[in-house]
Formats: C-alpha cells, structure tokens, sequence
C-alpha cells in the first residue's frame, strides 16, 4: 500500500502537468483471484471443473450466446436467431467476418464441426445429453446454421451460452487443453502451473478497442486467510467468489473496495456413492441428511452466505418448490433410521474433500453432526484433480463434499454411470417428460416432481445454495453484480 501512495505522490512531487499525473495513474492491466485452478487443462469441452469456465468463457473462447450478469441472453458469435413456435428448428445467422486467433474463418462449418464432436462416442462433454438433443444440422450457406432439436428446449439459448458450448477451431482443437485457440478477444500468454494464468488482449480480435485490459492475470490462491491478506495488501484487484465472509466488515470500512454480493444458481452438497453398501438403502442415505443441521452448516462454513435446499435446485430457478421439509434436521429419527436398516454402530464411512474452503470446513462440521448419530465420517483432504480422477471418474468414496456451480444440470440424474451411481427409471421417465414438454406451467409441475424425488431418494444431502462476495478495488468498473453462471467476463472490466 505504501509502494502505491507514493507512485501516486511523484508526478505532484517532481512537477510534471496534471495532465501527465492523470496519464501515468491509468492502468490496462488486472491482477483476479480464483479459488481453484483449472485441472485437467484448458478446454471446457473436455474436462468438468468449472474453474476451466472461469478462464476462458467469453475470454479466450465463446459461444454462439452470451449469458449476462442479469441473466439475459444477448447474440455473441450467433448475430441474431429465430424460433418455430413448437420451440423446435432454431435458425442461427452467424457473425460475419470472425476469425480464430490462428487466422482460420469462423463459419457455419466451423458449428457444425463443434457440435458434432461434443456427441461424439469420444467425447467427455458434461454436456453431451444437450448436444444429444440436436437431431438434424442444416448449413444454409456459410453464415447460416439451422438446428432442429429432437426435443422443445426452452432453455437452448442459455445452453447455448455456457462454457461446454464454446466454438472451437479444427486444426487447433486437440491442444486446446494448453494451447487454447479461440475467438475471443484474450490470448493465452502462460500458465504457470500451482500459480497463475496470464491472459494478454488479442489485436487481432473483431473489437479490441472495445477490451480496456490490456493484460490479466489470474492468481489461484485456495486458502481464505491468505485470500483475504492478498486482497488487503493490494496484490489482488479482483475477487470473485471469495471467501471473505468473516472479513467483510472490514472491507466494508475500507474506501478502497467494493463489495458485490450475489445469489447463485449452485448447490452446495454432501454427494453419496448410492451404490456402495450401506450407502445403497435409502434409509441410510436419510438418516445421513437428517444428521446434518443446514442452517449451521450456513452460518458457521459460509458466514450466513446462503440459503437452505432440500433438493438439487434452487430458490428463484424456475419450477422451483421448496423441499427443506424433506428429511429436515432429526438426528433423532436418523438413529432410528439406521437401526431400522440394520446397521450397527459406528458405521465408518471415507468423507473426501476437495480443496475449497466450503468442503474442508465443511467437513469437520459435517463428520461431527455424523458421529452424533453413531457414524464416524473419516475426513480425507484431496487435492482437485485427485477428486476428479478418484471420486467423479473412478467413484472411489462414499461420501464428498462439493458445490455444482452449473445452473440447469439436474438431468445428471438421469446419466448413466454419473459419479453418484444413482439409477431410477422413475426418474429418467420423468426427466423424459420435461425434455419433451415446451408449455412452460406443465414442464414446470414435472419439474417439481423431479426435484420431490431426487429429495426422497435422498441422492444426496443437499445443504445450500451459496450467496458469492465479490471483493474489488472500488476503481474496477463492470464487476457482475449477480452470477447466474461461474464467469469471469474481462470484456466488461476497466478502470476508473
């Protein structure tokens, strides 16, 4: 802080014109915070952590869509679009005159191209039931894409706009995990792997006048002491999703920071590996959530930055209803509920926990409402991609703590082989039903019966969807006021 007020002081101290000071005060450069790192590398399309999104979304790649803070949807790469009223055959007209950063066109071939390998047998899209949905592609001429859907889906312009769907370039695309090539009007300039990424405004881009940063780099620091030190000392200028909870109030009290606090479209939960014994009775599975007090999870892991959930939605999304009531707080019951399933106490569990502070805290406080009810809940700290590779792809635990940041992913449910090894037909038939219903009150009552039971087959404890801190230098204009996907959009970003 100090090194800073005296950069400020010399144009005063040595003479030069007010002209001058103003010049040399103007920044073009940011230093943003994420909490995680993107593992496995840098491609959206094929890897499922949402800190890949946090880097390159609406960055280095984009979409046909753009998602806004307010939540509307606005023309990217697709310029305009129209709809038949069975919510079907959607007509694209691209952008014209777009190119990827290696000076290769972007076309109508280039979407077709894109959508095509995101449902290919080799993909590992997280989205590929979205993409799956497309039944013909129809190329019009070079700048015009009609897509017909086998199913109404209200929700493909949001789709649409979110970091699986990002376009991607042929002959660059198998090194997209460390060599991204994109649209976008940022560039990848390093990645210094444990550290940082560095991002540097691509000249060649359509409208790079319109990019104030001239450059970004984005820190990756986990733990929330040292993210709150990095923002007090001035070596962060950005912090989206921090976990600053505890400290606001001093920040509060500091002119130098603003503060922006937002809802969220994710789901903090308890995942249960429903096909491990005695994971695999439901009464179990209840007893687990019946064990666990929400709004202490709340007040005590996220300082009072979120609300309640009894399913895997949340509060304001629409269909949404309110389940808290289902398998609420009752450790009482949930004893009995083990006894009734014939286990006998301890029932010794693994708890995995990825490195975000909401699970490691979370898991102390969580293993400790679990071992009142006589199961002992053994905390294991996992690195991310160890959590990736062990719990989401080889299911190798019983229980784990994590937030699904995604807004419209409850057809996991319905995937085969998904990480918490649920299998309902009951489900999949309903799931059916809401990707085949286009009247929105009728999708709406199916999608209230999904979310009814994925709460009685108690997948999962489901905890509580997060509010976000944002902590920025009050100079920093364009920060997102809400989040309704995890973003961090550096076109919107400049300085006082």
């Amino acid at each position: 802080m100090i090194r800073r007020r005296t950069a400020l002081a010399l144009p005063a101290a040595l003479g030069l014109s007010p002209w001058m000071a103003q010049a040399q005060a103007k920044k073009d450069t940011l230093v943003l915070a994420m909490t995680l790192e993107p593992t496995p590398g840098l491609d959206p399309t094929a890897g499922a952590a949402a800190a890949i999104g946090e880097v390159v979304l609406y960055n280095i790649f984009e979409t046909l869509t753009k998602i806004n803070s307010d939540s509307t949807i606005t023309p990217l790469l697709a310029q305009s679009w129209t709809v038949t009223p069975d919510n079907k055959t959607w007509a694209f007209q691209l952008r014209p005159g777009v190119t990827f950063q290696n000076g290769e066109a972007f076309n109508a071939q280039t979407v077709k191209f894109t959508l095509e390998r995101a449902v290919a047998a080799d993909s590992v899209n997280k989205d590929k039931a979205t993409f799956a949905n497309i039944l013909n592609i129809a190329l019009t001429d070079d700048m015009t894409v009609v897509l017909t859907l086998k199913n109404p889906n209200p929700d493909f312009l949001f789709q649409l706009g979110q970091a699986t769907a990002v376009m991607v370039e042929p002959k660059s695309v198998a090194g997209n995990g460390t060599q991204p090539v994109g649209t976008g009007p940022y560039k990848l300039e390093s990645w210094a792997k444990g550290s940082a990424v560095v991002l540097a405004r691509w000249d060649g881009y359509r409208d790079a006048k319109a990019i104030k940063l001239r450059r970004v780099t984005m820190r990756f620091i986990s733990d929330s002491a040292a993210q709150v030190a990095a923002l007090l000392a001035g070596d962060v200028d950005c912090f989206p999703r921090v976990t600053a909870g505890r400290s606001l109030d001093q920040f509060k009290r500091d002119k130098r920071f603003q503060i922006v606090i937002s809802g969220s479209r994710a789901k903090t939960i308890v995942a249960i590996n429903n096909k491990k014994k005695p994971l695999d009775d439901v009464r179990v599975r209840r007893a687990i959530a019946m064990a666990i007090d929400r709004q202490q999870i709340i007040d005590g892991v996220a300082d009072g930055h979120g609300l309640p959930i009894g399913s895997f939605y949340t509060p304001g999304a629409p269909g949404y209803v309110d389940l808290t009531a289902v398998n609420a707080y009752n450790p009482d019951k949930a004893r009995a509920l083990l006894k009734e399933a014939g286990v006998t106490a301890p029932l010794e569990l693994s708890l995995k926990l990825p490195p975000p502070p909401y699970a490691r805290q979370g898991g102390e406080v969580i293993a400790a409402m679990l071992a009142k009810v006589g199961i002992i809940a053994k905390q294991e700290n996992v690195e991310w991609a160890q959590w990736l590779s062990g719990v989401y792809g080889q299911k190798a635990y019983d229980l784990t703590i994590v937030a699904h940041v995604e807004p419209l992913d409850m057809g996991n449910f319905a995937r085969p082989g998904y990480y918490w090894n649920y299998d309902s037909p009951k489900f999949n038939a309903l799931w059916a039903q809401v990707n085949a219903t286009a009247d929105a009150k009728l999708r709406h009552q199916y999608l209230a019966e999904v979310q009814r039971l994925v709460a009685d087959d108690a997948v999962a404890a489901y905890l509580y969807a997060p509010s976000y801190i944002t902590v920025a230098n009050a100079r920093l204009k364009g920060v997102w006021k809400n989040m309704p996907i995890s973003v961090n959009d550096l076109s919107s970003l400049s300085w006082e």
